[in-house]
């Protein structure tokens, strides 16, 4: 049986959703999102995934592309392919070589952010 951390829910590439997402779990979008996405877990938006709206999460790991916010309670990790235009809040934040992002960070490890 699995672990509730290995679960992930995944949204594939050929899915458009206008809304908000809510997922207690850790969830992986290689779609589109028209709307917010709330995350127990980790968030992860695949490499051809678009969001426009905002994202709450434990972690989220970024490749794709997001217009909007994040917010996480501890780490943002953005990939090389990662194009954010939007505010970011960690606790911890990686940045590969290659990512565009336009905003403002609040990135500190002895915060207590709120999701």
């Amino acid at each position: 049986m699995m672990s509730e951390e290995l679960r992930e829910s995944v949204i594939g590439e050929d899915v458009h959703i206008v809304g908000t997402v809510t997922s207690n779990g850790s969830l992986r979008l290689d779609g589109q999102l028209e709307g917010d996405l709330q995350c127990g877990g980790t968030a992860t938006l695949g490499p051809n995934s678009v969001v426009k709206g905002n994202i709450s999460a434990t972690s989220v790991n970024i490749e794709g592309r997001l217009e909007g916010n994040i917010v996480a309670s501890d780490k943002i990790a953005m990939g090389s392919t990662a194009v954010v235009n939007g505010d970011i809040r960690a606790r911890r934040l990686s940045v590969e070589d290659g990512v565009t992002f336009v905003g403002r960070s609040d990135v500190n490890p002895n915060a207590g952010t709120q999701i």
